[in-house]
């Protein structure tokens, strides 16, 4: 009889404890709210137009303040929001068979309301990336490269919806 109600008294104060911790993103550690789904979703559009080689629909999903520095400390291979277009039919013309993976690490965001973004709320997005795809190499045989990296994303919200800042 003791066994049993220090069984119970242990499961109520687990049930209280998990009561009061908000839900996350289902596979991920980040909090499940509106703001937080919005800036997922847009991501993934990015994710299956990378995956698609659609050089238009991710262009549209850049805000007009696109900058990015490749990741390098030279200045010659940094580029902005006209330039984006370019590198991105570039880079897809000498790609084939994509397959582009995400995991969501963190989202960081100047906004801290969870019903509404407000415009100039900007989004930092941990990711860690799987991709493989298919190149044509020097000797003109197929090439199939595996690439795994950690990038953030960097997000803005303008005209009702979520921008790339930077990090495409």
């Amino acid at each position: 009889m003791r066994l049993s109600w220090l069984f119970v008294a242990m499961f109520v104060v687990g049930a209280l404890g998990c009561a009061g911790r908000a839900s996350n993103i289902s596979g991920t550690k980040i909090a499940d709210d509106k703001i937080n789904r919005s800036i997922i979703e847009t991501i993934e559009n990015y994710r299956v137009s990378v995956e698609k080689a659609d050089a238009e629909s991710l262009f549209l999903l850049a805000s007009p303040s696109y900058r990015e520095d490749s990741g390098t400390p030279v200045g010659s291979d940094d580029y902005g929001y006209d330039g984006l277009k370019d590198v991105l039919v570039g880079r897809f013309l000498m790609a084939r068979d994509i397959r582009y993976a995400m995991k969501y690490v963190s989202i960081r965001r100047t906004c801290t309301d969870a019903a509404e973004a407000e415009v100039g709320c900007r989004a930092f997005v941990e990711v860690m990336i799987d991709a493989s795809f298919t190149v044509v190499d020097a000797r003109g045989k197929d090439r199939r490269t595996d690439k795994r990296d950690q990038n953030e994303l960097v997000l803005e919200f303008v005209d009702n919806k979520w921008k790339f800042v930077s990090g495409m």
